[in-house]
C-alpha cells in the first residue's frame, strides 16, 4: 500500500516538474514563438521553487508517512535556493528558519498578521494528493497541514486542498469534468476560493483559455484565488490528456510555470510514467537526488 502510494505521488512530482519546467521556459522572450506555436523550447529546461518545495512535500511522505509539519518546513528552509524564483517574503521566511527562526511564528505574522494567501501553497501539493488518492478526505486535512507551514491565510490553505483533492480524485482515472470539480468542492471552504472554483464549473463549456482565464484568473497576481480556479477548469477539461493539459494552460499566460506546475501534477497523478512524453523528460532538469531517502 505504502509503494503503491508512494508511486502515485513520485508520478504527479514528475508531471508537476515537467510542467514548471516548460511553463518557466515561456517567460524567455525568445521562447514566446514556442508558446503560440505549441512547439518545444530549447533545452534545458530548468524548474522552479514550485518543484523544489514539491518535493520537500514527497519526501516528507516518504519518511514520515504523513505530513510532519516541522520536518516539512525545516526540509523546505534547507532545500531553498535562492535562484529559484521564490517571492520576496517566502525567501525571507525560509532564510529566518533556517537560522533558527519559529516557523508558526513567522507564518503567522506574515502580512501583519493576515498570512500569505499567495499560490504557493496549492503549486506545490499535488503529491500529496496522488497519495491519499483512496482518502479525498485525508488530502484535504493533510494539505491544510502542509499549506500552514508557510501560509495561514484561509484562501492560500483552500487552495492546497482544492489542488490536493483534485489530485486524489484524478489518480482513480478519467471522469467527467463536471463531476470532477464537484468532487473537489465538497471539500474546500468557503472563501474566494471556493467560489472561483465554482465559476470554473460553470465555464467548462468553453474551449478558449484565454477567455477562461478573464473570468477566473491566471495566476497573475500570484494569489491562490487568482490560480487555482483556472488550474481546475484547465485540469477537469483534459484530465486524460497530460500534454494538452499543459498547453491549454500555458496559452492564458500568467504565472505559467506554477499554473501548468499544478495542472501537471493533477493530470499525471493517474498516468503510467510511459505516458508522459519522453522528449520532455530529456529536456527538463531531472529531479534532486534528495528526494530518496537514504
Amino acid at each position: 500500500m505504502l509503494h503503491d502510494r508512494l508511486q502515485r505521488s513520485r508520478l504527479s512530482l514528475l508531471g508537476l516538474s515537467l510542467g514548471d519546467a516548460l511553463g518557466s521556459q515561456f517567460f524567455i522572450p525568445g521562447n514566446r514563438h514556442h508558446l503560440s506555436s505549441q512547439s518545444l523550447p530549447p533545452a534545458p529546461w530548468q524548474w522552479t521553487d514550485d518543484t523544489e518545495m514539491a518535493c520537500s512535500i514527497y519526501l516528507t511522505l516518504a519518511v514520515h508517512h504523513t505530513i510532519d509539519q516541522d520536518a516539512l518546513a525545516a526540509s523546505f528552509a534547507r532545500r531553498h535556493d535562492f535562484d529559484r524564483g521564490y517571492g520576496p517574503a517566502t525567501n525571507r521566511l525560509l532564510r529566518l528558519i533556517r537560522e533558527g527562526g519559529d516557523w508558526r511564528t513567522l507564518a503567522a505574522d506574515l502580512f501583519d498578521g493576515a498570512g500569505s494567501w499567495g499560490n504557493g501553497a496549492a503549486m506545490r501539493v499535488a503529491p500529496l494528493g496522488a497519495f491519499y488518492a483512496d482518502d479525498p478526505a485525508e488530502a484535504a486535512r493533510q494539505a491544510a497541514l502542509s499549506a500552514t507551514a508557510t501560509h495561514t491565510h484561509p484562501e492560500a490553505v483552500a487552495g492546497a486542498i482544492a489542488v490536493a483533492v483534485a489530485a486524489a480524485h484524478a489518480a482513480s482515472g478519467p471522469q467527467p469534468p463536471g463531476p470532477f470539480i464537484d468532487q473537489v468542492l465538497e471539500y474546500v471552504p468557503p472563501g474566494q476560493v471556493h467560489d472561483g472554483i465554482r465559476e470554473a464549473r460553470h465555464l467548462l463549456t468553453v474551449t478558449d483559455p484565454e477567455t477562461a482565464a478573464y473570468f477566473l484568473g491566471n495566476g497573475r497576481t500570484v494569489a491562490a484565488h487568482d490560480t487555482v480556479p483556472f488550474t481546475l477548469w484547465a485540469a477537469a477539461r483534459h484530465l486524460s490528456d497530460y500534454q494538452q493539459a499543459i498547453w491549454t494552460t500555458a496559452a492564458a499566460g500568467g504565472d505559467i510555470d506554477t499554473t501548468c506546475a499544478i495542472v501537471g501534477g493533477i493530470t499525471a497523478a493517474a498516468l503510467d510514467p510511459d505516458h508522459l512524453p519522453d522528449s520532455w523528460r530529456q529536456a527538463a532538469e531531472p529531479l534532486p537526488d534528495w528526494i530518496n531517502p537514504s
